[in-house]
């Protein structure tokens, strides 16, 4: 693995087999969420990991951070790496992010999966994410984590996994108070600029979610790829948001059979 600082990004170049593949990680977490699949993804790519702007040992915002921002960090790491093309997969928010990516960079791509990210919310479900971000303007991000869990995974695997559950809750308490909120907005308003009834992005594309991810729901997951020409769909039975850990043998094995499908 080599471990660059790039413009202020940290990023980790994992391997060096085949196309590459950038992981773009989910709201409040960093590139270390990526070890249930790095394994598997680097013996078949050139997996790239970073932090998001405001997350991890990346550089805090200098100003509002927005779908634009965190899309331009992208298309800089994919520079400084001296990339051609990529595929992309992101998480959640991360989702948001690469598909504003593939909006504006398109030709950079040869692929792309959006794991477990949202769509339009009715008004009562912008309002809870909304108050969420309120809460931790107020209290850091110590008010909706044990909230996030209980949503992020079935109530199973957090009873028989307290040190996976305890890793992932350290990750989100160690954002800081005063930029946490400015990455949480962006998961209130950024839905809003991918909304059209066809999004213009033309390589092959996977959707993915858990039919138990009521933040992230199947009903989202079936719009996006509806959104996109000849997608992909999978709903995995019996997952919450975080599906890539809980059953990451699953989630492993759809990525690397579409990526490898799709490679050109």
């Amino acid at each position: 693995m080599k471990t660059f600082n790039h413009n202020g990004s940290s990023i980790n170049l994992i391997s060096s087999k085949g196309p590459h593949l950038i992981l773009v990680h989910g709201l409040g977490l960093n590139k270390e969420m990526w070890e249930w699949q790095i394994n598997e993804l680097s013996k078949h790519f050139s997996v790239v990991t970073y932090d998001l702007i405001g997350h991890g040992q990346s550089m805090d915002p200098k100003g509002k951070l927005n779908l634009d921002v965190f899309s331009d960090q992208i298309l800089d790491i994919i520079d400084f790496l001296s990339i051609k093309r990529t595929a992309i997969a992101g998480f959640s928010l991360g989702g948001m992010i690469a598909r504003k990516f593939a909006i504006k960079h398109g030709n950079k791509l040869w692929a792309l999966a959006i794991l477990n990210s949202a769509h339009k919310r009715e008004q009562k479900a912008r309002d809870a994410v909304q108050l969420r971000v309120n809460k931790v303007i107020q209290d850091g991000p110590k008010a909706t984590t044990e909230d996030a869990l209980n949503r992020w995974f079935t109530e199973k695997y957090r009873k028989n996994n307290p040190e996976i559950m305890n890793k992932i809750r350290n990750w989100v308490l160690a954002n800081k108070k005063d930029v946490y909120p400015n990455a949480y907005q962006v998961l209130v308003d950024g839905v809003d600029e991918l909304l059209e009834p066809i999004l213009n992005i033309n390589c092959p594309t996977l959707v993915l979610t858990g039919d138990e991810d009521y933040g992230n729901s199947p009903q989202m997951s079936m719009e996006i790829s509806k959104q996109i020409k000849g997608s992909r769909l999978e709903i995995l039975s019996g997952l919450r948001h975080m599906a890539l850990v809980e059953d990451a043998t699953t989630v492993n094995k759809i990525i690397i059979e579409f990526l490898i499908d799709n490679v050109t």
